[in-house]
C-alpha cells in the first residue's frame, strides 16, 4: 500500500534507527544509501559501516541510485523503500552540479532534480519511507555553501512533508509525531492536519518544489464528502462576522514624509516609490519600513457552473489541469514569483476534479450553480468559503508571510466577476464585460446575456456582501474575499492582481470596511470590470502592461517595485549623511518643504 513517511532530526538524533523500525525486519526492503563515499574520509567510512550492519541480511542495498527514477519505476507490490538521507542526497546533488559556487542556472538544475523527487514520491505506489536532516536543528556555517544549502533542504523537506502522509521529527532520541498515524492505515491528511493544528500544517512553508501528484484513484470518493462539508460549516457562525479592521499606522506615515524629504534627491522626484515606501511604513508602522523578505502567493482555484453556457474559449477541465500545474512549478505565476522572490501555494476551493489532498483541505464543494438561474453556493458553502479564506491567511501571517497576494485560477471566473463589480458599482453589463480568455463575438454575445441575467439576481441582494456572494460568486471567490478581509484585519499588506481578485476585493471592502487601506493596485487588467474596481476603491495601479491572465501574475509582476521602494528608505544616504547642500539657501540636512520635477537642486529632478 502507498503511504510515505519523513523522518527528521539532528545530527545524532536517531532518526535512521526510528526509520529502520518502521518497517519489518522480515520485509523485502530495499534500503536506498544516498551517500557518496570520499575514500580518503575515514569516520565518514565508519558511519555508513555501522548504519550497514544494523540491516537484516535480507535487505537490498542500493548505492546512490538515481532515486527519482527508482520511486517512478516502482510498483504497489515491492516491498518497503528506506531512503537513508536526503541531506545526503541533496549534497551529492549540489556537488554533480557544481552549484556552491556556481550561478543560479547551477542551483535551477538542482531545484529541477529536486521537484522531479517531490514528483516521483507523490506518484510512487510503494510503502516509502525517508530520512533527512532537519536543517534547523543543525549549526550552519555562515557562509554563502552554508546558506544555499540550508535554504535548499529547509525547502525539500517542506515539500516532502506535503507529499507524506506522516511527519516525525527525533530530537534527542524521542519521535514527535508531526502528522499522521499508524504507518499501514493510509492516514487521511486532513483529519491529521486538523487533529495536530499548527504543528502538523507545513503549508506556510517554502514550497519551491512544488509539484502535481497522479489521480486519484479509481476507488477514491468523489470529493468533497458530505461529513467534510459538515466539518467545514459545523463551528462557522450565522452572519459572518469580521472584527473591524484597524488602519495603518499614521504616525509612521508620517516619519517616512519626513525621512523622504531628508533624503539626497529633490521630493517627490521618485514619484509613486515614495508613495509606496510611505504605505509599507504605516502598514509595518515602522519608519524605514523593512522590504518584503516573505511574500507569498495564495492562488484559489474553483469551476464555475455559468462556463457550461459558452462563457469562455477553454473548456472547464483546463482549472484541474492547471492546478497540477501550479504545483509543478510551470504556470506564469511560478515563473514570475521565483524573479521576485515570492513563494506560490494553491488551493482547491471548487475544482470540478480530483486534486491532492493537501490542496483540497479547505474545498466547500466541485463547481458552482450557474448564477444566471440559480445561486452559485449554499448558505452553509458561502460561509464555510469565507471563513476558509480568513483561515488561509491566518495560516500564511501566523507562518512569517509579511506580504500576501491573491491569485485565481478557474475557467469561467471572469463572468461573476463581472457581476459582481457591476452590481456593487452600478454599472451595465456591458461595461464590465471583457475578453476573458480570448474569446469570440458570439462567446462574448453569451456572457453579455449571462451577466444581464445574473445581475438582474445579483442586485436584489447587493446590500448583505455574504448573501452577493452566495447569489453570485462562487466558492473561490467567496474564501478570496474573506482572504483580503482577514489580511486587514492582520494588518497585513496585499498587492492585488486583476480583475477576478479585484471583484473579490470590492466585497471584502463591504465585510470589513477600511480594508482597502492595507492593498495596493499591482496592475491595471486589460478586462473593463478592472478599471471599475480601482476607482471604486480609489486605488492607482502600479503597472500597465495589458495583462489579463489572473494566478496574482501582475500582483507578483509589481513586487519589485515594493522591495525598490523600502531599500531606497533604508538605504539612501540623507543630505547631513553625504553633505549634500539642500535647497538653494539651504545648509546640509536642512528640510525641504517643496516639490519640485525640474532641475538644478541636485542637477536635476532625473539625476
Amino acid at each position: 500500500m502507498a503511504h510515505r513517511t519523513l523522518v527528521l532530526g539532528g545530527a545524532r538524533s536517531g532518526k535512521s534507527a526510528h526509520a529502520e523500525g518502521l518497517v519489518p525486519g522480515d520485509a523485502p526492503v530495499t534500503y536506498v544509501a544516498t551517500a557518496r563515499v570520499d575514500p580518503a574520509d575515514e569516520e565518514w567510512r565508519a558511519r555508513i559501516a555501522e548504519h550497514a550492519r544494523r540491516r537484516p541480511p535480507a535487505w537490498r542495498t542500493l548505492e546512490h541510485p538515481d532515486l527519482a527514477e527508482l520511486l517512478r519505476a516502482a510498483s504497489p507490490s515491492d516491498g518497503p523503500y528506506l531512503v537513508d538521507d536526503i541531506a545526503t542526497w541533496l549534497t551529492g546533488e549540489l556537488d554533480e552540479a557544481a552549484a556552491w559556487e556556481g550561478g543560479s542556472e547551477t542551483v535551477a538544475a538542482v531545484r529541477k532534480r529536486a521537484a522531479e523527487l517531490v514528483s516521483a514520491l507523490h506518484a510512487c505506489p510503494a510503502r516509502v519511507v525517508l530520512v533527512s536532516a532537519e536543517v534547523g536543528l543543525g549549526v550552519i556555517p555562515a557562509t554563502r555553501s552554508g546558506r544555499l544549502f540550508r535554504d535548499e533542504l529547509g525547502a525539500l523537506n517542506a515539500a516532502l512533508a506535503e507529499a507524506c502522509d506522516e511527519v516525525i521529527l527525533l530530537v534527542a532520541g524521542i519521535p514527535l509525531r508531526l502528522r499522521g498515524g499508524d504507518a499501514g492505515g493510509g492516514t487521511n491528511r486532513e483529519t491529521s492536519s486538523a487533529r495536530d493544528g499548527a504543528s502538523g500544517d507545513t503549508s506556510t512553508q517554502t514550497r519551491r518544489y512544488e509539484v502535481s501528484t497522479s489521480d486519484a484513484a479509481p476507488d477514491t470518493p468523489a470529493w468533497p464528502t458530505q461529513e467534510h462539508l459538515d466539518d467545514l460549516v459545523a463551528d462557522v457562525p450565522a452572519p459572518v462576522e469580521l472584527p473591524p479592521v484597524t488602519p495603518p499606522d499614521d504616525q509612521a506615515r508620517r516619519d517616512a514624509l519626513a525621512r523622504h524629504e531628508r533624503l539626497t534627491k529633490p521630493a517627490g522626484s521618485l514619484g509613486r516609490l515614495e508613495e509606496l515606501g510611505v504605505w509599507l511604513a504605516g502598514c509595518q508602522a515602522t519608519c524605514p519600513p523593512r522590504p518584503p523578505s516573505r511574500p507569498r502567493v495564495v492562488v484559489f482555484a474553483g469551476d464555475h457552473g455559468i462556463a457550461r453556457k459558452g462563457v469562455s474559449a477553454y473548456p472547464s477541465e483546463v482549472t484541474g489541469q492547471m492546478v497540477a500545474n501550479f504545483l509543478a512549478g510551470g504556470a506564469a505565476v511560478n515563473v514570475l514569483a521565483q524573479a521576485a522572490g515570492a513563494t506560490v501555494r494553491v488551493v482547491d476551493m471548487a475544482v470540478d476534479a480530483d486534486t491532492p489532498e493537501f490542496v483540497r483541505a479547505h474545498k466547500v464543494r466541485r463547481g458552482s450553480g450557474c448564477i444566471d438561474t440559480e445561486n452559485a453556493l449554499t448558505d452553509a458553502e458561502v460561509r464555510a468559503a469565507v471563513t476558509a479564506g480568513r483561515a488561509l491567511a491566518d495560516e500564511e501571517v501566523d507562518g512569517g508571510a509579511d506580504l500576501l497576494i491573491a491569485g485565481d485560477m478557474g475557467i469561467g471566473n471572469t463572468t461573476p466577476s463581472a457581476v459582481l463589480v457591476a452590481a456593487l458599482t452600478g454599472a451595465e453589463p456591458v461595461a464590465v464585460i471583457g475578453r476573458g480568455t480570448g474569446i469570440d463575438d458570439e462567446a462574448w454575445m453569451r456572457k453579455c446575456v449571462a451577466v444581464r441575467d445574473a445581475l438582474r439576481r445579483a442586485r436584489q441582494v447587493v446590500d448583505d456582501p455574504v448573501v452577493l456572494l452566495r447569489t453570485a460568486a462562487g466558492a473561490d471567490i467567496a474564501a478570496m474575499a474573506g482572504f483580503l478581509a482577514q489580511a486587514a484585519v492582520r494588518r497585513t499588506p496585499v498587492v492585488l492582481d486583476g480583475l477576478v481578485v479585484g471583484a473579490a476585493a470590492v466585497v471584502a471592502e463591504e465585510m470589513a470596511p477600511g480594508a482597502r487601506d492595507w492593498w495596493v493596485a499591482g496592475h491595471r487588467s486589460a478586462e473593463p470590470a478592472h478599471t471599475l474596481v480601482l476607482e471604486h476603491l480609489d486605488l492607482r495601479p502600479l503597472l500597465e502592461m495589458d495583462m489579463r491572465l489572473g494566478e496574482g501574475s501582475g500582483a507578483v509582476s509589481a513586487l519589485p517595485l515594493l522591495t525598490m521602494a523600502a531599500r531606497v528608505m533604508n538605504e539612501m544616504a540623507t543630505f547631513d549623511d553625504a553633505g549634500v547642500s539642500g535647497r538653494t539657501g539651504e545648509q546640509p540636512g536642512a528640510t525641504s518643504t517643496g516639490r519640485t520635477e525640474g532641475a538644478g537642486e541636485l542637477t536635476s529632478a532625473e539625476g
